[in-house]
């Protein structure tokens, strides 16, 4: 069944046509007015005999679906830009919390969250929705699941959008990631899983991972979304230097008092993610590392070895010190999986639909219209 309830951060309509006005006005004109125009956002939650998905929806309930998929450790709200311009545009926008996540289910077992299980959700939710070919678009582990659904059942899209981190047919697995490390920025002998070693630390200190995150969860997020820095650019990522600090905040066991970037979340918005792991913590979402097994056993599995033909575009930040595939061999892969593969380079580090939220309008826009995918 799905109960629908107001979003904490709902904001009150506007009495305006701002689908006309601003498809009127163009693609900029749409990027530069997303966050001064207020959408509404209506919470929703599918209930099902596996699973609970809570989800945000807002836009004409007729128009073409986009589903965006967030990822560690964000909830369906890190998306509200990208829904408040796409919305403004005619799109029905959904945004989940994945499990794990915000009001979505919180699986006690590890096992629970391999890649099968939450495409799994996913296709649940789209059949919900009506089952009609979406736009697809994910960030971080939203990524990831973007990519392993439409490789398992293209059917369900009709293009996607993969923001930050790239496609790898095999699996985004450390068994994967680990040989694609740049050698010339971190040498095997003193970086032996190169910036992966904060993945590999989970696997192997997963408890006191989860609690030095758990010990101030506000200050943990807070820590986390932060803004790049070009002067970071060619140099070690502190992520690979989680093993021998003894853990992600060192010898304190817990993130200094650190107060969230309004350039990046909205204080509403921060405020809801920070009751979200202070109901739940940080458990379900870092056990979406301990399932490397699995999920290259279900990425096996697809048809034509993961291949996806479908319109692809990657959305890759210049600055990101983990994922960026600029100078180095992590967008190839993808590259050799996906014929129809447009790239585009953002100014920005990891946290893209935060850091350059009109920015990644601007580059979906105008990828749907090359791509001749802006109507259903």
């Amino acid at each position: 069944m799905t109960t629908p309830r107001q979003s904490p951060s709902f904001l009150s309509t506007i009495l305006l046509d701002r689908r006309a006005l601003l498809v009127a006005m163009g693609g900029v004109a749409i990027a530069e007015m997303a966050s001064a125009m207020p959408t509404n956002f209506v919470s929703h939650t599918l209930s099902t005999a596996r699973h609970r998905t809570h989800y945000l929806e807002s836009g004409p309930a007729d128009g073409p679906l986009m589903i965006f998929l967030h990822g560690w450790p964000e909830i369906g709200l890190v998306w509200r830009a990208q829904m408040s311009a796409f919305a403004a545009q005619g799109w029905r926008c959904v945004a989940p919390d994945l499990r794990g996540f915000g009001d979505s289910s919180i699986p006690a077992a590890s096992d629970a969250y391999t890649n099968e299980q939450v495409v799994a959700d996913m296709v649940e939710l789209h059949d919900h929705l009506g089952g009609k070919p979406a736009i697809w678009v994910g960030h971080d582990w939203g990524s990831v699941i973007v990519g392993a659904l439409i490789a398992h059942q293209p059917q369900r899209s009709r293009g996607a959008v993969l923001v930050s981190v790239p496609y790898f047919p095999d699996a985004n697995a450390l068994p994967t990631l680990v040989p694609l490390v740049d050698r010339a920025i971190y040498p095997a002998d003193q970086y032996p899983d190169g910036q992966w070693d904060y993945y590999r630390y989970y696997t192997t200190h997963f408890a006191s991972a989860v609690a030095d995150l758990d010990a101030d969860k506000s200050s943990s997020l807070a820590s986390i979304f932060r803004r790049g820095d070009p002067a970071s650019v060619g140099k070690p990522s502190p992520n690979a230097m989680v093993t021998r600090k003894g853990g992600r905040f060192g010898a304190t066991h817990r993130a200094p008092p650190t107060k969230a970037d309004a350039a990046l979340w909205p204080a509403a918005d921060f405020g809801a993610l920070v009751r979200a792991f202070e109901a739940h913590g940080f458990r379900g979402p870092c056990s979406w590392y301990l399932n490397d097994d699995a999920n290259i056993a279900f990425a096996r599995r697809a048809p034509n070895g993961g291949r996806i033909s479908q319109p692809l575009l990657f959305v890759n930040g210049e600055l990101d010190a983990i994922n960026t595939i600029n100078g180095n061999r992590y967008g190839e892969p993808m590259r050799a999986a996906c014929p129809n593969l447009t790239v585009t380079n953002l100014s920005g580090a990891h946290w893209l639909p935060l850091e350059c939220k009109q920015e990644l309008v601007q580059a979906i826009s105008d990828w749907l219209a090359a791509s001749r995918l802006t109507r259903s």
